[in-house]
């Protein structure tokens, strides 16, 4: 190989070179030597050695030795520049577009894990705060008039600032939406009842049978029958909660039922929404929906507070109470905003993951917020209690897993 090349630069060597030995067929015909040459010139061995770029030739030499040893081929010519630019174009291109979607994937996944880092937190403050008001205002009502009271504002700041497109709705979609406002009211209601009455762990441990709920009303009003899985993923559910309630020290059948009529009422929500919300033209997205439903829950309860429990949220009956007014009310606002905050991320994580992923999700918050409960307010718990609250837990996740299977079917 370096023979080849000194030979080359040799003055006595080039005169034995003769043109015929590279005509037509050589593999030299269509390279180019230096890139300091047009596309349009191509290589004369025929021509005077001034022709030839000796440095280049080095570059080259393994080439001349391996065409000298192998039986020459006739090669197609090389593309021209303009379509060895495009090609390296669209190389380029290519790999500025893999990196592109790496980074923007990654962009997305840290993005999902901080709303459910949110998710979570402001679960765990608005079941503390929540919980710290209830004990001493044992007002359930006028403390979920107040929450809905607080995210109606935030909505209405929402839409003033144009964080969020404001919807045109029409009466129509109102009156379908009505029914959903009054069982997520519902639902909210008898939570903080429940929240007032019994430890935060033991009212979740009880909301964690929303899935049994949820396949009773589905067959019954929707005719979608479970499968064997569905079903046998309910058996440690019912299983684990029977078996906290029986060993719960906080044990009370008003907290114990409200939990009850909370979990019939939000999966009510569910089925209604499946049911009520089919038509096209008057769906709308999930945080819309739900900043909608708030509006309309403050409207509801609001009279009904007054009616049942009379005007209490104010300085002078706090007072006359002997309570501390200003970490009441502070303690309160900061609950309805979390209230409100959680319920938000939470929709926005359901527009980006899967139904099951969000189910597994809320999930893994529920065992988030029993031990953070328990850790917080130091509530005691028997391992008997603490199985039985694993054990739903367990069902729980099996449930969402199980839930994606659909049945076979039927052969004709």
């Amino acid at each position: 190989m370096q023979s080849a090349a000194i030979s080359l630069s040799s003055p006595c060597s080039i005169p034995s070179l003769k043109p015929q030995k590279f005509g037509s067929k050589s593999r030299f015909d269509s390279i180019r030597v230096s890139s300091s040459f047009s596309a349009s010139k191509r290589h004369d061995l025929s021509a005077s050695s001034n022709a030839v770029s000796v440095p280049s030739l080095p570059k080259r030499s393994w080439s001349l030795s391996s065409s000298l040893a192998l039986p020459l081929r006739a090669w197609n010519p090389v593309p021209s520049d303009s379509k060895a630019d495009r090609f390296e174009v669209r190389v380029t291109a290519a790999e500025s577009a893999g990196e592109g979607e790496k980074s923007g994937s990654l962009v997305k996944t840290l993005e999902l894990g901080l709303l459910f880092g949110l998710w979570y937190l402001f679960n765990i403050y608005f079941n503390i705060y929540n919980k710290q008001v209830l004990k001493v205002f044992h007002y359930p009502v006028t403390v979920t008039v107040i929450q809905f009271a607080v995210g109606s504002v935030l909505v209405a700041l929402m839409w003033t600032l144009n964080l969020y497109k404001r919807p045109k709705t029409t009466g129509a979609q109102l009156a379908v939406i009505l029914p959903l406002a009054v069982v997520h009211t519902l639902g909210n209601l008898f939570t903080n009842m429940s929240l007032g009455k019994v430890a935060i762990s033991f009212t979740h441990t009880i909301k964690a049978m929303e899935p049994f709920f949820s396949v009773v009303l589905s067959a019954m009003f929707l005719g979608e029958l479970p499968t064997l899985w569905v079903v046998a993923s309910l058996l440690p559910i019912v299983g684990g909660v029977a078996l906290a309630s029986v060993t719960e020290a906080s044990f009370n059948w008003a907290g114990f039922w409200s939990a009850m009529a909370s979990n019939l009422t939000n999966q009510s929500r569910n089925v209604l929404s499946k049911k009520v919300m089919v038509k096209k033209e008057d769906s709308m997205d999930n945080i819309t929906l739900f900043s909608i439903i708030t509006i309309m829950s403050f409207f509801l309860l609001a009279p009904a507070a007054i009616f049942m429990e009379g005007v209490k949220f104010t300085p002078a009956y706090m007072q006359s109470a002997g309570l501390n007014v200003k970490e009441v009310v502070v303690r309160s606002l900061f609950a309805a905003l979390c209230f409100h905050a959680y319920q938000q991320v939470s929709y926005m994580i359901l527009q980006r993951v899967s139904p099951v992923t969000h189910s597994v999700g809320n999930c893994v918050k529920r065992v988030v917020v029993i031990v953070s409960s328990v850790l917080f307010f130091k509530t005691p718990v028997s391992p008997i209690n603490s199985l039985g609250t694993g054990i739903a837990l367990a069902g729980v996740f099996w449930y969402s897993r199980v839930k994606r299977i659909k049945p076979k079917a039927k052969a004709a």
